[in-house]
């Protein structure tokens, strides 16, 4: 009676009862199978203590009860805890097996224990387990959560036998280090083989290069192959659309996605509401959190700070604190430092930088670099520079090497014609060492995507873009365009200085997509950076002369430019 029912699992109430009767009836000591079980169903239970304590009483551990001790841990993300109990295996004379063995590079994956994963792997070398699928899977996966991708794709290669969760292994490995390039051509190989077929966890691994690359053809053609597949509904594969698409800026493709989910977490409307704020479609993103509480799903400290954002995207500072005030007060949830900075950007878009200096000397908690950050472009867009040296003296200590928060201070003594002082800070970064990270710019064409930099000459059509660049510009001055000098760099001539601007990589994409697409095609562009305040008057210009919708995400929102106007309102 005791086994069946602690096979079903019970709950913590009932397991402690029937711990009880168990002990009363039985002598533990000497029934190893009904120990065990109580471990696992403690460990379900999630009291790890408990089960902990059952586990060193063991007389008798052998292989199976590490293998159960090593995998609730890992289960419950105690990573430590799980490596602990492994490494004394050998002080037990306990001998691991083809089930330890993955368990616990799962938990050197998720801690990056790189260390004892390397220990392991020569450990399965010497009993002869690394031809196992599911050790070599293992393997994988830890040296590519680790860092170490070159040893990852070496063992991918040596395996003899693969499936789908050691290519997906790679994939996640590719994508969650950025190189989303390499996460590409994996997957391609993926489809290539050697009998594997794609599933869901490989489109969830996918569908976020996809996004980040704004290769919206490839995240098309996924999306078209899951449905064929009949992989959907699946949500993770959904939210992993939603996040595509939107960061793709193919927003009416998101929302269809979106009204098409069978069911909807917490994860799809924190994704689909912060896809219309970054957008500026602010009172859109609103609408829909409004809907989201209607269906009585609480949101979260994250979907607050999704809200709360597209606020500040839209300048909606009344919105903002309203939401502000409902998570404090209503949902009783504490801010955290992403609420704060939300505030201090949207105090800071509507111009009251004295506001937001003193709602960050208010805060409970020390602010970050982010905070402060934001206040500093506050300052800069505001030409506050009482204030924007306070916030820089921060940063400076905050985030000693970052080179971004100096620029950020140079462009705010540029604005405001202190051409010594820039030079000095200029001579600072080159003292330190700091180099502006280099701008590049993103942009996809029949399936391929084109990476252009400042001043770029690499690609075969570089002729045709700078001709058509010189007429762009032309037409541009007639309308009243005049270079912003003080985007460019500052120790040179100024007519060294419309060239340097005239070459940004943001304009070059968007020339090369003008010569190879026509109308109605919207142009969509990703740049590493904030776009510059120049490219930003420039791109308004270029998409009345040309007619086309231009999108341009940059590292802090979408710029959708129509008919001489941009959606972010002239604030980023």
């Amino acid at each position: 009676m005791c086994n069946e029912i602690l096979d079903l699992y019970p709950d913590s109430k009932t397991l402690k009862i029937l711990h009880a009767k168990i002990l009363t009836h039985h002598n533990l000591q000497s029934n190893p199978t009904i120990r065990l079980k109580l471990i696992r169903g403690y460990s379900g239970a999630s009291l790890l203590g408990t089960a902990r304590h059952l586990f060193d009483e063991s007389p008798e551990r052998n292989v199976i009860f590490f293998n159960v001790m090593i995998r609730s841990y890992v289960t419950h993300q105690k990573y430590q805890d799980a490596l602990c109990v492994f490494k004394s295996m050998s002080r037990n004379a306990v001998r691991p097996d083809h089930y330890t063995y993955p368990c616990a590079l799962k938990a050197c994956s998720w801690s990056e224990n790189l260390w004892v994963g390397m220990q392991i792997h020569t450990a399965v070398y010497k009993v002869g387990l690394n031809l196992n699928l599911f050790v070599g899977n293992g393997l994988v996966s830890m040296y590519g959560k680790c860092g170490c991708l070159t040893n990852a794709r070496k063992f991918l290669d040596e395996m003899l036998v693969k499936d789908v969760v050691s290519w997906n292994s790679m994939i996640a490995g590719y994508a969650q280090k950025g190189l989303f390039d390499d996460s590409l051509n994996i997957c391609r190989e993926m489809e290539e083989a050697s009998e594997v077929e794609p599933d869901g966890v490989t489109f969830t691994s996918i569908l976020p290069a996809c996004g980040d690359l704004s290769a919206i053809s490839l995240g098309t053609k996924i999306h078209k192959y899951v449905e064929r597949k009949r992989l959907l509904p699946n949500l993770s594969v959904e939210n992993a659309l939603i996040n595509m698409y939107a960061k793709c800026g193919c927003l009416k493709e998101a929302r269809r996605v979106f009204d098409n989910m069978l069911i909807r977490d917490i994860v799809a409307w924190t994704s689909i509401i912060s896809a219309y704020g970054v957008s500026g479609e602010g009172h859109e993103a609103i609408s829909l959190f409004s809907r989201m509480r209607a269906e009585h799903l609480n949101p979260d400290s994250i979907a607050f700070v999704a809200v709360m954002s597209a606020c500040s995207h839209s300048g909606m500072l009344e919105e903002g604190q309203h939401y502000y005030k409902i998570m404090t007060e209503e949902c009783n949830i504490n801010p955290r430092l992403e609420h704060y900075c939300c505030m201090v950007d949207l105090l800071g878009r509507a111009g009251r930088v004295n506001e937001a200096f003193s709602f960050i000397k208010e805060m409970p908690i020390e602010p970050n670099e982010r905070v402060w950050g934001a206040l500093l472009g506050a300052c800069r867009t505001h030409s506050n520079m009482t204030i924007g040296l306070i916030a820089a003296d921060r940063l400076f200590q905050l985030a000693p090497e970052q080179a971004g928060y100096y620029v950020l201070l140079s462009n705010i003594y540029a604005k405001a014609g202190k051409w010594k002082e820039v030079s000095t800070i200029r001579s600072l970064m080159k003292s330190k060492g700091l180099n502006k990270t280099p701008g590049h710019s993103n942009v996809e064409h029949k399936g391929q995507v084109y990476t252009f930099l400042a001043g770029d000459r690499s690609h075969p059509q570089t002729k045709d873009i700078y001709d058509k660049l010189h007429v762009l510009i032309a037409k541009m001055k007639e309308e009243g365009y005049v270079p912003e000098m003080d985007f460019a760099l500052h120790d040179v001539e100024d007519e060294d200085k419309e060239s340097h601007l005239m070459v940004h990589s943001e304009k070059l994409a968007i020339v090369f997509a003008l010569i190879n697409t026509r109308p109605p095609t919207p142009i969509k562009i990703t740049k590493n950076l904030r776009i510059c305040g120049d490219c930003h008057v420039a791109i308004k210009l270029i998409s009345k002369i040309s007619r086309r919708e231009i999108v341009v995400r940059d590292t802090n929102r979408f710029h959708i430019f129509k008919n001489g106007a941009c959606s972010c309102g002239d604030y980023w």
